[in-house]
């Protein structure tokens, strides 16, 4: 999965495997999580998104079941 570096205050990549619909979002504090069955429009519109914060929380966050990575 190729991770893609963003311009935000809150998030630092966006990674994104088509083949499963598997969104990573590594967070500008550290954390790392996984989203399943995420839409490949979807991960478009993160990436393209003026505030990839406040995209994340009202379209991604709390819609996709997610996983913390260790």
């Amino acid at each position: 999965m190729k991770r893609r570096l963003v311009e935000s205050s809150s998030i630092a990549s966006i990674g994104y495997d088509a083949s499963v619909g598997t969104l990573e979002v590594e967070f500008s504090h550290g954390g790392v999580y996984d989203y399943y069955a995420v839409p490949r429009e979807v991960h478009r519109a993160f990436l393209a998104a003026d505030s990839h914060g406040r995209f994340f929380r009202t379209s991604i966050r709390d819609r996709y079941p997610c996983r913390r990575r260790d």
